[in-house]
């Protein structure tokens, strides 16, 4: 039986986002809800083509045009120099195409997948994405996939000595809603993948990356700083 944990979301407008931070099993998660219809976008580089790296350019460009970023985290796997390992598309321009094959790392652990913002949310299994695209405004593909329709990825293990600080994005059923989460404390695949099933709700989720994972949230007091990251996931609010 799953146990939602919508109670203790702050709820925001129905385009909005809501963030908290709870106790799953032992092991504090933090993580905003942002529902379909909201201005959901990814981030690479700046106006002068360089990454932007962290969350202070992307808030400085947005505070130009009147808006703001009301959460944000790093958004998949990303080369030396910042730019994405697999497919990603923003605001409809595609800059990296989609990888199909496995390979080392979390990222070709398969099924890895993609997530997509359309007019709804949708986490697509590569493959599948790759056979019949939808219809995408931005995307980012990572991997590996943490809930696969309802079923956890069959690598994982309930016993395994592997924790890491993680972070990641699950989208429910029927795509109106997706929750970014983070773990404030270290956690397995199996139980940060669980926490977005049996937790949130999750039908479908990606893992976007480890222990270089960031995190901003104004709601949270949370200021993300850290290490450089490629592509970055926000909710933007403002004119």
């Amino acid at each position: 039986m799953r146990h939602l944990l919508f109670a203790l979301t702050v709820m925001a407008s129905p385009a909005g986002a809501g963030c908290s931070s709870t106790s799953f099993e032992g092991t504090s998660i933090s993580y905003c809800e942002a529902h379909a219809g909201g201005d959901v976008r990814l981030f690479l580089n700046g106006a002068d083509g360089m990454p932007y790296g962290g969350f202070a350019g992307i808030d400085a460009a947005l505070a130009d045009k009147g808006q703001h970023l009301v959460f944000a985290m790093n958004a998949g796997m990303y080369q030396p120099d910042q730019s994405p390992v697999g497919l990603y598309i923003e605001d409809g321009v595609q800059g990296h195409k989609i990888v199909t094959r496995d390979g080392p790392g979390n990222f070709g652990l398969l099924p890895n997948g993609v997530f997509c913002i359309g007019k709804r949310f949708s986490v697509v299994e590569s493959r599948a994405f790759a056979k019949k695209p939808p219809a995408c405004r931005y995307a980012t593909q990572s991997g590996p996939m943490l809930v696969i329709d309802g079923a956890l990825h069959p690598a994982f293990q309930a016993d395994s000595a592997s924790y890491h600080i993680r972070n990641g994005v699950g989208v429910s059923a029927d795509g109106t809603v997706a929750w970014f989460a983070i773990s404030d404390d270290p956690v397995t695949f199996e139980r940060f993948a669980r926490f977005f099933r049996d937790g949130l709700g999750a039908e479908n989720a990606l893992y976007f990356d480890g222990s270089i994972s960031r995190f901003y949230a104004l709601e949270l007091g949370r200021m993300g700083s850290g290490f450089p990251v490629g592509p970055i996931v926000g909710l933007v609010e403002g004119n």
